[in-house]
Formats: C-alpha cells, sequence, structure tokens
C-alpha cells in the first residue's frame, strides 16, 4: 500500500515533515542518507534541501531530477509524531482510501451518519472527516 504525501516541510538539521494522506505526521531526518547514498550531500549546496516539493500525485517528494524520495520511505523509516490535525481526512483522500464517491460522503452527512462538528466539518468550500468516523461507518480503508 502507498502513503501518499500530503505536505512537505522542510525543517532545520536536515529533517522533513511529512503530512500523509490519511491523517498521519511523520519526521523523516535526511542526515542518514548522506553517507548512505552519496548525491544527497548535494542538498546541502544552494539552500537545495529547502526546495523540496510533493511529486505529482503524492508517490513521493523531490528536490530535482536527480535527488527523490518514495513516500513509503518516508512512511516506513520516518518517526510518528503528534500533530493536532492527526486523523483527519479530506473528502477526496477519504474517497481515495475506500474507493467511494464525494456524493456518498455528503448523503452521508445528510442522513445523519456522520455529525457536523464531530466527524465532519467543513473549512470554505472543503470538507474534512475524522478516520475514526470513516472506520466506523465504513470499516478499514480499501487501498
Amino acid at each position: 500500500m502507498f502513503h501518499k504525501v500530503r505536505s512537505i516541510t522542510p525543517i532545520d538539521d536536515y529533517k522533513l515533515i511529512a503530512v500523509f494522506c490519511e491523517g498521519i505526521t511523520k519526521e523523516y531526518d535526511v542526515n542518514p542518507l548522506f553517507t548512505k547514498i552519496p548525491i544527497f550531500n548535494k542538498l546541502k549546496d544552494n539552500n537545495l534541501f529547502y526546495k523540496v516539493k510533493v511529486d505529482i500525485g503524492g508517490y513521493g517528494i523531490i528536490w530535482n531530477s536527480e535527488i527523490d524520495l518514495s513516500c513509503d520511505e518516508l512512511f516506513y523509516n520516518g518517526k510518528t509524531i503528534k500533530s493536532k490535525f492527526d486523523g483527519l481526512l479530506a473528502f477526496t483522500d477519504a474517497t481515495q482510501l475506500w474507493g467511494l464517491n464525494e456524493s456518498t460522503l455528503r448523503k452521508a452527512i445528510s442522513y445523519g451518519k456522520f455529525l457536523v462538528g464531530k466527524d465532519v466539518s467543513k473549512f470554505g468550500n472543503q470538507w474534512v472527516i475524522t478516520m475514526e468516523a470513516m472506520v466506523r461507518e465504513y470499516g478499514e480503508p480499501k487501498s
């Protein structure tokens, strides 16, 4: 299973904060890669480390055409950290993980399966839902 990256933030001491689509946050230390994989030493030049971005589709992160890391490398070798946003999913991420349509989730709200303010909330045009509510109603994610 791929653990798609939602966002990536470089922090001091060559560490990264990766937020995954399933609402989990990890801290990943790049320092060990400097000795294991010499090309990663280029991240020390011209602040390249701070230019990291999520690759298309969230299947990894990239700095340039030579240096990247997979989403699963970040997930399995990163250290889980607590965040106030743990367990929150955008509707688009929830529908992908469970193989549903967004209309299914919107109908579930109107039928009272999800309580606004407890299970779901809307921020601007974006709905978010808790992982707990999704598991309660639909079981474990399909993908």
